[in-house]
């Protein structure tokens, strides 16, 4: 099985290009359950405007994905009235999808988090258990930590807190190599408009062209 993590992204567009990463994030994912690949959303980075994404970071698993991520990375076109501006004259709305380079990301093992067991708290730092379910996940490497409290029992919050510190620290890692020049998202979005795009939707039934 091959494995690739793909990244949707308005860069610093509007939110109607938030909006048109959220409806292309489903469409992706649509097309890939028909694909018969396996599609993990590692990521949503929630814009301003309920229901719109800034970017969303997605982990295909699956044969030939060679030929799927090359029919999505590029340039998205989405040709609609803006439903945020009613009387705005701008239809075309650009975002961003490209192939992370995994070789740059370390890869995630359970055996580099520290657990810490403690008391759930509730309002005023009041104790709720008095047996220690909640859980702090530390990975060692990078410093990051998250706390699940969510259930009453130990192993769910570990298991919790496992995942939110794998979505903490891949969000981490796409931060780290944004600084290192590997792919600013802003430049991206500068460069989407002078681009031909890959892929084009119309309407707000997000139909393709």
């Amino acid at each position: 099985m091959e494995t690739k993590i793909l990244q949707l992204t308005s860069g610093k567009g509007p939110a109607e290009c938030c909006l048109a990463v959220a409806l292309a994030l489903r469409e992706l994912l649509r097309e890939a359950s028909v694909a018969g690949i396996n599609a993990e959303v590692l990521a949503r980075h929630s814009a301003q405007e309920k229901g719109t994404l800034q970017s969303a970071t997605v982990k295909l698993i699956g044969k030939h994905l060679d030929l799927f991520s090359s029919n999505w990375c590029g340039v998205l076109l989405w040709t609609a009235q803006s439903p945020y501006r009613k009387f705005h004259k701008r239809k075309n709305w650009f975002i961003g999808i490209y192939e992370i380079n995994q070789a740059q990301l370390p890869e995630w093992h359970e055996k580099d988090i520290v657990f810490q067991t403690m008391r759930s708290s509730g309002p005023g730092g009041q104790n709720v258990n008095k047996t220690e379910t909640a859980v702090r996940a530390t990975h060692k490497a990078s410093g990051l930590s998250v706390t699940a409290s969510d259930s009453r029992s130990q192993l769910q919050n570990k298991n919790l807190a496992i995942q939110r510190l794998k979505e903490k620290l891949m969000q981490w890692q796409q931060n780290q190599l944004c600084e290192q020049g590997y792919k600013d998202p802003w430049q991206n979005h500068l460069e989407l408009e002078r681009g031909n795009p890959n892929r084009s939707y119309r309407g707000r039934e997000f139909r393709k062209n």
